[in-house]
């Protein structure tokens, strides 16, 4: 019996020497995602996985990194970007690297590929740095079904509209999205995004939404989003939450309070936000929904009317009246095509040097003209940051870029394209302390993965997929500005993606291992 011991003894010992991995990443205080304490422990990568955490002082490995003083934790999932259109550009995805994100989540408020199938299979080709996947956008779906026009949809519309979306789903989709203040979701009744909700549940998936309004009416907005989760029986995710608009400030309370009353009553309401006091979307929104249908030479035959100039001329000035401005200085280009010298300065500087008056009527008319020369990229300051921090502070809260696939030095872009985590752990976590770095941490991690269904991510785990972020807690800090926004955070020293180290010592090395991850219900 002693022998036999001994011998199964020997055995595990020798099992224990002889371990080998991929890399070893030793010393780190590991913070796995799941909000615990932080645990001295060494990690194991074998090709795609993680194979061991504890004390592996027997296992050896091809590369080892010591992370002593360093924290180690699942790599970053951004849960709201829209990276179509960038991922042959830049398949490096630097900007969201180098803020730690292993994941993006796109095809958000509304928009996204027409067919996912083709989109997943496109992104496996290309080979991004990061991993994809995406929600079918129901703008996308309707305008496959009935364009842009403004009406609501027939019984054989809304059928059609099923059909995609039930094919969306069973090709890899994790939910659906809504752009309800974007054509032509804004012209859809909340009974039509309940029916097309109803198919997503049927297969899995998640409700998530650019609500309907996000100014006067933005609480009006949030139910109307509860209540289709509500019918649909399904997972809501409510995007970049905020409240737009200096007549709003100080309205987060109110709006919270919708969103944690709906989880009292069972319905799985989430939020995503962005660290910032500025938004950015299209310069169509400054006009009215009406204006927008039918496509572009609809669009510029009202706008040629001078009656309906005169009338969406008048909607703008009402935008900028219901603020308590005078002028439309709060709402800068980000990247306008026609003439990128426009790009960094906002309306009121652009009026002047187009040689207007310094009078808000010549601004409503320079956005007019704008919008014939196919409008912009915009970014507006509007919300306070009392009740950024407010929502912050919200425990089902997910920190969301809202941005695609950046290149460097190209147009003026918001800088929540580089920044977004970074300046959540340094102004929020480090500096203001409206969370732990445990908590703040599990919200990037293993709250979005379940969220969004991602098997085996999230979380640092043993059999899990080896997603890691490695980072100085102390010098993690957002470098972007909205002056300059072309600046890569800082703190970020090494970065795994799929088991392949993707960020070496703080340098992208153009390992590109990230994959198309379709959802399996």
């Amino acid at each position: 019996m002693k022998k036999s011991f001994f011998i199964l003894s020997l055995f595990i010992s020798y099992l224990a020497i002889s371990q080998n991995a991929d890399y070893i990443i030793r010393n780190g205080k590991i913070m796995d995602g799941t909000g615990n304490n932080w645990q001295l422990k060494d990690v194991a990568i074998v090709q795609n996985k993680i194979a061991a955490i504890g004390n592996l002082t027997h296992w050896k490995a091809a590369k080892e990194i010591d992370a002593k003083g360093l924290i180690v934790a699942p790599g970053f999932i951004d849960v709201h970007a829209h990276i179509e259109g960038g991922e042959s550009k830049n398949p490096l995805a630097t900007n969201f690297i180098y803020d730690g994100v292993t994941t993006v989540i796109t095809g958000n408020c509304g928009g996204s590929a027409d067919d996912m199938n083709l989109y997943f299979n496109f992104i496996d080709s290309l080979q991004t740095s990061i991993n994809v996947a995406s929600l079918m956008g129901h703008n996308t779906i309707r305008k496959q079904v009935m364009g842009t026009a403004n009406r609501h949809a027939s019984d054989e519309e809304i059928k059609k509209m099923e059909a995609i979306a039930d094919k969306a789903m069973k090709e890899g989709a994790v939910g659906m999205s809504t752009g309800l203040i974007y054509i032509p979701g804004t012209f859809a009744p909340t009974e039509e995004v309940v029916a097309l909700a109803k198919v997503v549940a049927a297969n899995g998936g998640v409700y998530s939404s650019h609500i309907r309004n996000e100014e006067d009416k933005v609480a009006e907005a949030v139910k109307e989003a509860i209540e289709i989760g509500r019918q649909a029986k399904l997972p809501v995710e409510v995007s970049h939450f905020k409240v737009n608009g200096q007549n709003n400030w100080g309205r987060s309370n109110e709006t919270l309070s919708l969103v944690e009353n709906a989880r009292k009553e069972g319905i799985e309401v989430t939020i995503d936000q962005y660290p910032y006091t500025a938004s950015s979307t299209n310069l169509g929104i400054l006009l009215p929904d009406w204006v927008l249908a039918d496509g572009q030479d609809s669009i510029l035959a009202r706008l040629h009317n001078p009656t309906i100039r005169a009338k969406v001329k008048a909607h703008s000035m009402g935008i900028i009246k219901a603020r308590g401005l005078k002028h439309f200085d709060y709402a800068f280009v980000a990247n306008f095509k026609a003439d990128t010298n426009y790009n960094g300065k906002n309306i009121r500087e652009i009026n002047l040097l187009r040689g207007g008056k310094d009078k808000a009527m010549e601004e409503a008319e320079t956005i007019i003209q704008m919008m014939e020369k196919g409008g912009a990229q915009m970014v507006y300051h509007g919300m306070a940051d009392k009740d950024v921090k407010n929502i912050m502070a919200y425990p089902f809260n997910m920190a969301a870029s809202d941005a695609g696939i950046a290149v460097m030095g190209v147009s003026r872009p918001h800088p929540r394209a580089y920044g977004t985590n970074a300046r959540v752990l340094a102004k929020y976590v480090r500096e203001e302390k409206v969370m732990s770095l445990e908590e703040a941490i599990r919200r990037m991690t293993s709250l979005p993965a379940n969220k969004f269904n991602l098997k085996e991510r999230g979380i640092i785990k043993e059999g899990f997929i080896a997603d890691i972020v490695i980072f100085d807690e102390n010098e993690v800090t957002d470098m972007a500005t909205f002056e300059n926004p072309h600046q890569y955070s800082k703190g970020f020293k090494y970065i795994f993606v799929n088991g392949g180290l993707t960020v070496d010592n703080g340098v992208h090395n153009g390992t590109r291992k990230g994959i198309a991850i379709r959802n399996k219900n």
